[in-house]
């Protein structure tokens, strides 16, 4: 689109005040702007206007008609055993025929871990201080390797951090990954405006844009051009996780399995609350339908209420931002009357005032809209939700220090390890928590679950001394 008719446009829909500052610009800040302004659907954000910023717009969530999820329960927590067993020979049949590919949102930066650089590249091993991007990419490649069908990774970064991602996987070689494999689209963005639907200028020649939220990797997906290529793979089912979680199972053959018997367009898994007010959100069912309902929208006598038949908590199910997903199902949420809908949050957000004057608000003075994945779930045709154990699949690394730390994350890293040197027959002193007084380390590659370590350690002889320092590849 030219100059003249993008500027135009922008005029006609009452938002010409972008360009104000056009004409002192040099044509590469000018270049610069007309490339922002050109990723913005006016239409969508005269939409989102009209119908989250109206000062009659519905606040607060709707909690009516609303109950616990249903979920599949493990064996050992009274599930259906051989339910569980026919979903493990189901998963393994479509890694085996190649239907499955893995994909990490992996947008974020290490800020609040006091990293300069994409999170993917921020180092989370006990011993080797391997990455999580190399964490997940040996994950990705020994699956590969087991069901005898090399996967494909679609990483979905952001502006900020896309040509940084790309960089680290070239100078790592992949990780061992055929690069033809391993796929990297950005997240889209969104404009942040004014509580009036006003879009706001970071600088004179800058929009403030932010990320659409994770909800919005189902149409980055389909704008990007993956799930075309995924169709032309044979690809019809997604794995979905996010990329501060080294402990998660991102190709988990059983929960592939559940999706696959069920006719799953999406399909969850749940943990177990710690406690009431865990910040998770909680599976339910709303009018018929599946839904996640965050910790800050659930009231505090919900979250603390006891199931009165098994005296625990009667909204138990915390979602921890696994899910799989049916790629047809994703191409439908992307596009048409379904897409996901967008939340408003109110934010400080630095701007300039009329005469181009920077502005550092000390209150909320803007929007930014976000989407959110968990709300396709409504839409999904036999959603399933199933149950795992934190400690195979949720130890995230969000925080410098306390809890969901670097530290406690290479903790929970070990405890695992020295889990499967135990059911396989090894002794390992460990404290009540399961923690040796040492470090140990699997590599993905020689163990990247219960199943796969167990092959690998039958063929060792002799077995190793497992002490500290033992490192498994």
């Amino acid at each position: 689109m030219s100059k003249p008719s993008l500027i135009q446009d922008f005029e006609r829909a009452g938002q010409g005040h972008v360009f104000s500052f056009y004409n002192e610009l040099s044509s590469e800040a000018q270049k610069q702007l007309l490339d922002e302004a050109g990723e913005i659907d006016l239409g969508e954000i005269d939409r989102l206007t009209r119908t989250l910023l109206a000062k009659d717009a519905a606040t607060g969530v709707d909690l009516t008609d609303l109950a616990p999820a249903p979920y599949e329960r493990r064996p050992e927590n009274g599930g259906d055993a051989k339910a569980w067993k026919d979903a493990k020979a189901a998963g393994e049949a479509a890694l085996r025929a190649g239907r499955v590919a893995a994909f990490t949102v992996a947008g974020g930066q290490g800020t609040r871990l006091g990293y300069d650089g994409p999170k993917g590249t921020f180092p989370v091993t006990p011993i080797k201080q391997k990455t999580l991007f190399q964490v997940f990419a040996e994950k990705v490649r020994a699956a590969g390797v087991r069901y005898g069908k090399p996967l494909h990774w679609f990483i979905m970064t952001s502006n900020m951090n896309h040509e940084a991602t790309e960089a680290f996987f070239k100078e790592h070689n992949y990780f061992g990954l055929v690069a033809s494999h391993v796929h990297f689209f950005r997240q889209g963005r969104m404009p942040a405006v004014t509580p009036e639907g006003k879009i706001l200028l970071e600088t004179k020649g800058s929009i403030a844009m932010s990320p659409d939220g994770h909800g919005g990797s189902l149409r980055a997906l389909d704008r990007s051009g993956a799930l075309d290529l995924m169709e032309k793979e044979g690809i019809d089912i997604l794995s979905y996780f996010q990329v501060d979680n080294p402990l998660v199972r991102g190709i988990d053959p059983t929960f592939i399995g559940w999706h696959v018997l069920r006719g799953s367009e999406m399909s969850s898994k749940m943990v177990p609350k710690a406690y009431a007010g865990e910040k998770v959100g909680h599976f339910c069912t709303q009018h018929g339908k599946s839904v996640v309902i965050e910790y800050s929208d659930l009231p505090k006598a919900l979250q603390e209420e006891i199931d009165p038949t098994t005296g625990a908590l009667r909204y138990i199910a915390g979602s921890i931002a696994i899910h799989i997903l049916d790629t047809k199902f994703i191409r439908r949420m992307a596009r048409g009357d379904n897409s996901l809908p967008f939340h408003r949050a109110d934010k400080k957000i630095p701007t300039v005032d009329a005469v181009g004057n920077p502005v550092k608000p000390e209150k909320a003075n803007g929007v930014k809209f976000e989407m959110f994945v968990f709300d396709a779930l409504p839409f999904s045709n036999n959603p399933v939700v199933i149950e795992t154990r934190r400690e195979d699949d949720f130890s995230p690394v969000k925080n410098a220090e306390g809890l969901d730390s670097p530290k406690t994350c290479r903790d929970d890293q070990v405890r695992q390890f020295v889990r499967w040197f135990k059911a396989n027959g090894a002794s390992v002193a460990t404290d009540e928590s399961g923690l040796p007084a040492f470090a140990v380390e699997v590599s993905p590659l020689f163990g990247y679950d219960e199943d796969s370590f167990a092959d690998a350690w039958k063929r060792l002889d002799p077995k190793p001394a497992i002490k500290d320092g033992l490192y498994l590849e």
